[in-house]
């Protein structure tokens, strides 16, 4: 078993992460193309509290290609990603509270094309909602990449 442990600080918190990671089980089990099984414990102090989350992850990634610090940052990545798309889409978009089920991954997938559009653009995404809804021919240049 290896094993990983970062420490971060900053936002008045302060978490650890600690993964340990292991190749001896992965012959018992029967999943294909798995290669590596870890274990990752997140603890998290604000203000004196303390929060400890623990959560088991599988890959397919050999030990040669993701000792355990590569495979903590792979998961701060994914969370990046997660934090930087999926909260947007839950809080700006109100993509939670839609209540479309039929077409339900077309919408999402124009949602993502606004998000990416504005971004692009150089915008703050609350502020080009709010300045596309007074003026809808800037949201249509932005659409068709004219100019105005």
């Amino acid at each position: 078993m290896r094993f990983a442990e970062t420490v971060d600080k900053g936002h008045g918190r302060v978490e650890s992460r600690r993964i340990a990671v292991s190749e001896e089980v992965v012959a018992y089990l029967a999943w294909p193309g798995l290669a590596q099984i870890a274990r990752v414990e997140r603890r998290r102090w604000i203000r004196g509290k303390e929060s400890i989350e623990i959560a088991y992850l599988i890959t397919s990634l050999p030990a040669k290609e993701a000792a355990p610090e590569r495979l903590l940052q792979l998961i701060r990545d994914h969370w990046a990603i997660e934090n930087r798309l999926h909260y947007v889409r839950d809080v700006t978009f109100l993509e939670d509270r839609c209540r479309a089920r039929a077409g339900a991954r077309p919408i999402a997938a124009l949602r993502n094309l606004a998000i990416t559009l504005i971004r692009r653009a150089g915008l703050a995404i609350p502020e080009a909602r709010e300045n596309f809804r007074e003026d809808r021919s800037a949201a249509i240049a932005l659409v068709t990449g004219a100019v105005l």
